[in-house]
């Protein structure tokens, strides 16, 4: 080998609930050794992906970015790349759209399965490639399929709970041992939907006030006079993210459509669409958006499964009459998209719920509304006005001033300085509880490797199955303490800036506040965006507290101009 002795590793594993990242970091990292070490070479940085599906393209993977960036780098600490498995790599037609930088920037891509580096030449090696990325393509799709189909068997025919939060007014049940031995031997076991002796007979009410002639909200609000605790309340380490104050429509509308209360195993109520980032750039990929399935392609149990809240009669009769509303004129209509502007879209709450304010337009000028009441209803807990209204232009002078201010060129840099002491002063220090039931967990976790190593060891299994048993029971309490604990906690905590973030901030920044005070009010929405605006509107006072967390800021996207569009466009 000439020169050539440094090189990257680049890797990736799918997620760490199906996979050990370790684990498949090692074997991957094994084999790109034995192909370049008796050759001269060392591996002197790692690039490796961890929870991230095959299918995204390697700008949209963190650590891949980072090696195409790397690329481009003169001062980079490797000459070649190696890839130990370019079936978790690269997938369907990525290697064509990633080798050409590899060739550009002329730095050597080795795999196993052409021996050693792969020569852009040489129509074997492309061939050889193009067929890897195929076969990834092809055992995801297959493992999709297979996945989806015996799902299909075991809600349809065997009525298995498949998983996810029971709906309120049930309870997990035990349901015996796994099926499958290998899991039995590790202490799983099959659960089952029982009656929620509290909730359940609020199901039935609903379903028999609504049967009555009653609306969604007038159940509600009936509900919430008689202090009957709505879902959110019912159950707070399952819901921190709801107030819990009252019931809403939503929350009653949600009960009347769930087929389950019947008794039957109901699945694929939802699938997942993948919809292109971008129609004009086509290698940006997908991004997955959960879309309800038509009724006709329900899966129902064929018998019941387990005990019934209501009758199927009833069920049936609550949609019968929800369709006829839904085919009345001007009766739960649903609103389109709005082609109309709002700066502060998404960044505006209510100081008195917390919910985010919604657009408006009155008289022709933007407005911000909460309209709390009309979804939830009335509650002392909560006393909130029917409607909580802000103008738009009575908010931007102000908020731009305060922005060209803190974020002046002059004193950006002591800005974002303040902001990650503040950040840093702020992080919560370990709670010893915590981290006590954590060691219980991973305590279990050992208690059970050494079960099973005593099956192999001649132990009597059905006495090492109870033992195993009752370490999962073990951990399992644990871990559920652990989420009601971590549920107590806000579930949004900012990370402190580095010094290089700042850095980095400081350069992107730039002029923009500069920019903010000339842009369009229709302009500005993507810049207070990207200075990580949070405004809470203080109703009584007539204020508004501003926050900013700027943690990364590309000029363009402040503008609405990256190609790259929003791959998360449900977690802001």
């Amino acid at each position: 080998m000439n020169r050539v002795t440094r090189f990257a590793f680049a890797g990736r594993c799918s997620t760490e609930d199906l996979q050990d990242p370790e684990t498949s970091r090692n074997w991957q990292l094994t084999r790109a050794r034995a192909l370049i070490e008796p050759k001269g070479g060392e591996i002197v940085a790692e690039y490796f992906d961890s929870g991230h599906s095959r299918a995204l393209p390697w700008k949209r993977r963190p650590r891949a970015a980072d090696l195409l960036r790397d690329l481009r780098d003169p001062e980079r600490p490797f000459d070649a790349v190696v890839i130990g498995e370019p079936q978790r790599t690269f997938y369907g037609n990525q290697f064509g759209n990633t080798f050409p930088l590899f060739v550009h920037f002329g730095i050597p891509l080795w795999v196993p399965e052409v021996g050693g580096a792969i020569d852009p030449e040489n129509e074997a090696h492309d061939l050889v490639m193009s067929v890897f990325g195929g076969m990834s393509k092809g055992e995801r799709n297959r493992i999709k399929v297979r996945v989806h189909t015996a799902m299909t068997a075991q809600a349809q025919i065997e009525g298995r709970y498949l998983g996810g939060r029971p709906p309120y007014g049930y309870l997990l049940g035990d349901a015996g041992p796994h099926p499958n031995p290998a899991k039995a031997a590790d202490g799983k076991r099959l659960h089952k939907l029982d009656p929620d002796p509290v909730a359940a007979p609020v199901v039935r009410r609903i379903f028999r006030e609504y049967l009555r002639g009653n609306g969604m909200y007038a159940i509600a609000e009936s509900l919430t006079r008689d202090g009957i605790p709505c879902p959110s309340a019912h159950d707070r380490a399952r819901n921190p993210h709801r107030d819990g104050h009252a019931w809403s429509k939503g929350a009653v509308r949600t009960i009347l459509m769930n087929p389950r209360y019947t008794g039957h195993q109901v699945w694929n109520k939802q699938h997942k669409k993948e919809v292109l980032l971008d129609i004009d750039d086509v290698t940006l990929g997908h991004r997955t958006q959960l879309t309800w399935n038509p009724h006709d392609k329900w899966i129902w149990s064929a018998e019941q499964v387990h005990e019934p809240i209501i009758t199927l009669a009833d069920f049936q009769s609550a949609q019968a009459r929800q369709e006829r509303r839904r085919n009345t004129a001007g009766v739960e209509r649903k609103v389109g998209p709005t082609k109309r502007s709002y700066a502060l879209r998404g960044l505006l709450r209510c100081g008195l719920c917390d919910r985010k304010m919604q657009g408006n337009y009155n008289r022709g000028l933007p407005h911000y509304l909460c309209r709390y009441p009309a979804e939830y209803a009335h509650s002392a807990s909560l006393p909130h006005p029917l409607a909580v209204y802000v103008r738009e232009s009575a908010l931007l002078p102000a908020l731009d001033a305060w922005l060209a201010r803190v974020f002046a060129p002059g004193r950006l840099k002591q800005t974002l300085e303040a902001l990650h002491r503040a950040q840093t002063a702020a992080t919560p220090a370990p709670d010893p509880a915590l981290e006590a039931a954590r060691r219980t967990v991973a305590e279990c976790e050992r208690r059970i490797d050494r079960y099973r190593t005593a099956i192999d060891a001649g132990t009597d299994p059905a006495l090492v199955t109870e033992w195993i048993n009752q370490a999962a029971a073990d951990r399992d309490a644990t871990q559920r303490q652990i989420a009601a604990a971590q549920a107590a906690v806000p579930a949004k905590t900012a990370r402190p800036l580095t010094e290089q973030q700042i850095a980095q901030i400081t350069k992107d920044l730039g002029n923009l506040t500069d920019r903010l005070q000339q842009a369009a009010p229709e302009r500005k929405a993507p810049l207070y965006a990207a200075l990580g605006l949070t405004l809470t509107y203080d109703h009584s006072k007539k204020a508004v507290t501003v926050e900013s967390r700027p943690e990364s800021v590309c000029t363009s996207c402040a503008y609405g101009e990256c190609p790259r569009g929003d791959s998360n466009p449900h977690a802001r």
